[in-house]
């Protein structure tokens, strides 16, 4: 399946949000990455990323994903709990 990102309206217009559907792999995690580092450069706000359509990521994704909850403060909204624990793990292996 293929990755589908998608910048929607925030219901209170606060946030930037970014609709990611399909599966993550690394080379759409680094231009998930830019578009995320881009968009709050622009917009000044902060990102929120909707991941409820997202169903596959593999273990470099969770990586970034985990990065950029802790580097940009971009929030991750509509975890399935198996991707939630994957990103978990990434972020106890960073610490290590």
């Amino acid at each position: 399946m293929t990755t589908r990102i998608t910048q929607v309206e925030s219901e209170n217009g606060g946030r930037a949000v970014l609709k990611v559907e399909g599966s993550l792999g690394a080379a759409e995690v680094e231009v998930l990455e830019k578009v995320c580092a881009e968009l709050r450069e622009q917009s000044g706000r902060e990102v929120l990323l909707d991941l409820a359509g997202l169903n596959f990521m593999d273990s470099e994704s969770a990586a970034v994903l985990a990065r950029l909850r802790r580097e940009q403060n971009v929030e991750l909204d509509g975890l399935h709990f198996f991707i939630q624990q994957v990103i978990e793990i990434a972020e106890r292996a960073d610490e290590v």
